[in-house]
């Protein structure tokens, strides 16, 4: 739904350059909204914040239009809905938001925290995450020592200690399986290669970056 006020946006933005040469504002779109939290299923300070959104990017990359929200199709975008902080809220170990309880995995504890500006986001496989933004206390490391970090190509970091961070090979050892996947026009199998491919790395990268932050104090 939130692609529907999107590309609502997109309509009344290109009308009104091309007919009042005007560059309609956040605050203009977010008139088109008024009254039509139930037509499209979202919280009215959802709408809000995708009309502002959208004239933010818009404005960033200097055009008069954006690319238009595909909600079906194989290049359909992927599901996004932004929530306001004092719209979404944590009850009986359920996230509430819209009227609507949604049960979860919560790796974080969040009932410790105080939410902040959060969103819904789906990734390629069709999975979908809450990310949040929450109030934290932030934890001064242990560590003692200090450490540089040197990027390159063939080793992604080496550090002053001598620890290397390797370039680990993850596509091309999925490539075969790939190429199967795509001779076989199974997409499901596709996205889920290339999900798992983009883990793997983020998985690496923070363990890295995490086991650096534990036993040093300063980074260069």
């Amino acid at each position: 739904m939130a692609n529907r006020v999107w590309n609502m946006c997109n309509e009344f933005s290109i009308k009104e350059i091309q007919e009042n040469k005007k560059y309609p504002s956040g605050y203009d779109m977010q008139a088109l909204t008024k009254g039509k939290s139930k037509l499209f299923g979202l919280n009215s300070a959802t709408m809000q914040m995708v009309c502002h959104e959208y004239a933010t990017r818009r404005k960033q990359f200097k055009k008069n239009k954006l690319a238009w929200r595909k909600s079906n199709g194989s290049r359909k975008s992927l599901g996004w809905i932004p929530v306001r902080k004092d719209c979404c809220k944590l009850k009986s170990g359920k996230l509430v938001y819209n009227g609507k309880k949604f049960a979860f995995y919560d790796s974080y504890n969040l009932s410790k925290y105080k939410f902040r500006q959060s969103s819904f986001n789906q990734d390629s496989k069709g999975r979908w995450y809450f990310n949040v933004v929450v109030e934290y206390l932030p934890v001064k490391s242990k560590g003692f020592d200090s450490i540089g970090i040197d990027l390159g190509l063939k080793d992604i970091a080496t550090c002053s200690d001598g620890t290397k961070l390797e370039a680990v090979q993850l596509y091309r050892k999925s490539q075969e399986k790939l190429a199967t996947a795509q001779r076989a026009k199974n997409k499901h199998r596709v996205k889920s290669i290339h999900a798992k491919i983009k883990n793997q790395r983020q998985d690496i990268l923070h363990k890295f970056s995490n086991d650096i932050v534990k036993k040093s104090s300063a980074v260069f």
